[in-house]
């Protein structure tokens, strides 16, 4: 799933590109890409006929338009965009060549279109109404979603507080939307390299000062991603009009296992984690004292 930076990068070229524009009509082609829409496709495309976009919203990882309407009534309906592995937003020329996987195609009155592409079909489309929590408007499905370090109401001290209390390995608390939204994979093994701690650390076991730091660093990173498109490993996420991110290139140790830190010299390792991988370099970031690191 694309993480915060790849996520804003596309929050920010439909801002661009949507707001103001009225939808047309809206065509469905695969019902699982409308699948957490319990009403259908019929009724979501009823519903959008006629809006507005007033605006690309996005916590963490998770993306949403809000819509204006001449009676008001749409004011607190949001459709919340699911990426999943391989989704993509694009706004295309009407005319242009359909994509292979362009499951939802939303036809705009400036003569483009919306279209949601993806090939896993992971993602998909839901309309979800706005309800306010902590002073913010969010869809109700992502209620539970916690500010991401980039948003300005970000509480380092309060996060800080609830690391504190997770007995539990802080990168397993990184990933964790709930605690601190936006972090995925990627970006939390570059914080914790960035910040030289090891991601099978205990979070209750750190100090404020070294998580307060390691905060500040997956800010750092994901604010860099950003100004570089986010990151590109395949031809998979794009931002809206098709291209990709290249921050892969500034990756120090995400994907780069068996080659040298670019800090210290010593091999990149690999571990398995939750699924998945972890990349970390064992000088830089040793792991708790008794713990081994896999090679």
């Amino acid at each position: 799933m694309p993480e915060l930076p790849e996520v804003e990068v596309v929050r920010r070229g439909l801002t661009e590109h949507l707001c103001g524009r009225t939808v047309e009509s809206v065509t469905v082609t695969h019902p699982r890409s409308v699948r957490r829409h319990v009403a259908g496709a019929a009724d979501m495309a009823a519903r959008l006929t006629g809006l507005s976009v007033a605006a690309a919203e996005r916590r963490g990882k998770y993306l949403w338009l809000t819509f204006d309407d001449p009676d008001g009534t749409a004011a607190d309906t949001a459709l919340v965009v699911h990426l999943g592995m391989s989704g993509q937003m694009l706004v295309q020329p009407a005319e242009a060549p359909v994509e292979k996987h362009a499951h939802i195609r939303a036809t705009l009155d400036d003569g483009h279109e919306l279209r949601f592409v993806d090939q896993r079909t992971f993602g998909g489309w839901v309309l979800a109404p706005l309800v306010e929590v902590d002073g913010a408007l969010l869809p109700d499905l992502l209620a539970h979603i916690a500010r991401d370090p980039l948003d300005p109401r970000f509480d380092d001290d309060r996060v800080v507080g609830v690391l504190r209390t997770k007995n539990t390995e802080i990168k397993r608390v990184l990933l964790d939307q709930a605690v601190v939204s936006g972090i995925g994979n990627i970006y939390a093994d570059e914080a914790l390299w960035r910040a030289k701690l090891h991601g099978g650390r205990i979070a209750s076991t750190l100090t404020r000062p070294v998580l307060r730091g390691l905060l500040a660093e997956a800010r750092a990173v994901m604010t860099d991603a950003l100004a570089a498109g986010g990151t590109s490993f395949d031809a998979l996420y794009v931002n809206v009009n098709g291209e990709s991110g290249y921050f892969e290139r500034a990756l120090a140790v995400y994907g780069r296992g068996d080659r040298p830190c670019t800090r210290c010299g010593a091999v990149i390792v690999r571990e398995k984690f939750m699924n998945r991988s972890s990349f970390s370099c064992p000088r830089c970031q040793p792991p708790a004292r008794g713990r081994r690191v896999a090679s």
